[in-house]
């Protein structure tokens, strides 16, 4: 387990009463719980959009050097890779 560290919040009404629903409810065992897993779940959509703006950005420069293909190229790909796999299978 990683080092904890104490920290104070103030939280408006609103969310305190989710949090201590969610402990009441048995869900989870305290309040630092069910923060904990807030938290994990924030960062992990975090980490989830810098992946995607990463890929927008690399998708960004490849258009804008020149590196893309036309619906239809892409079509005609993909139905390509279908008749090879459909080969395959037989």
């Amino acid at each position: 387990m990683q080092a904890a560290e104490k920290l104070s919040i103030t939280l408006p009404a609103e969310m305190v009463r989710v949090i201590r629903a969610k402990v009441e409810s048995g869900g989870y065992g305290s309040n630092s719980e069910v923060i904990r897993e807030a938290m994990r779940g924030w960062m992990e959509r975090e980490r989830h959009f810098a992946t995607l703006e990463a890929a927008v950005e690399r998708g960004i420069a490849d258009a804008e050097a020149g590196r893309v293909y036309t619906s239809e190229e892409v079509r005609g790909w993909l139905l390509e890779q279908l008749e090879n796999d459909r080969r395959s299978a037989s």
